[in-house]
């Protein structure tokens, strides 16, 4: 897996909007050229069986259940859950700390591309699975955060992907990911489409929706 190119305007984005022109637009090719040069793209993946429970959805053959009312919406109609686990690996991480010491305004834009570079390493890594799956159909990923998904289920994943042995990737005691520029996600499986849900339906049940930024300048997470 390979990155050449991230998207700017979603970097901008994350930062609070505006538009790549300008200073800001040569700080962020500076940036980016910068970072490309330490991704190390790295994914893993776990498909479950899945069956509705009160809970939630039981993971079956594991002892997780993925708890409340918006994963299982989320799922509804699909028999199956791939778990993915994704990580821009170490070197991003000492690269943006190395940033927070010499200048700040570079480290908070190093910080957004690397967001940027998690998710694209996410579509570029499904990709990849689904074309091994090519009559399989796939919801959106859902992570633990989203809605009443609790973030506890963190640790779970990663045991279920192997991911810390794979990958090195590691959730700390306060549930954070390590390397931080990393995401863990739940795509149902079904061998039929799958209606589009609405999005905007999970946005109201985040709990980060009165704070978030992205939400607040017309887009979504």
């Amino acid at each position: 897996m390979k990155i050449e190119e991230l998207d700017k305007n979603e970097a901008l984005r994350y930062l609070g909007g505006g538009s790549p022109n300008g200073e800001m637009y040569d700080m962020l090719c500076r940036c980016e050229k910068r970072l490309l040069k330490t991704l190390t793209p790295r994914y893993v993946y776990a498909v479950y069986p899945t069956e509705t429970s009160s809970q939630g959805v039981k993971l079956t053959g594991s002892s997780v259940t993925l708890l409340g009312k918006d994963i299982a919406a989320h799922l509804a109609g699909c028999n199956k859950a791939l778990l993915l686990c994704v990580t821009a690996g170490q070197q991003t991480d000492r690269l943006i700390r190395a940033l927070e010491a010499e200048n700040i305004a570079e480290a908070a834009v190093t910080d957004s591309l690397a967001s940027v570079a998690a998710e694209r390493i996410c579509d570029l890594a499904q990709q990849e699975i689904f074309s091994a799956f090519p009559n399989i159909y796939g919801t959106d990923r859902y992570s633990p955060g989203y809605g009443d998904l609790p973030l506890e289920l963190q640790p779970a994943i990663l045991e279920l992907c192997d991911a810390q042995r794979k990958i090195g990737l590691h959730a700390t005691d306060s549930l954070l990911l390590t390397p931080r520029k990393s995401v863990t996600a739940i795509i149902g499986l079904s061998d039929s489409p799958i209606p589009k849900k609405d999005r905007a339906q999970s946005c109201e049940s985040c709990p980060a929706a009165q704070s978030c930024t992205i939400r607040k300048n017309g887009g979504h997470c």
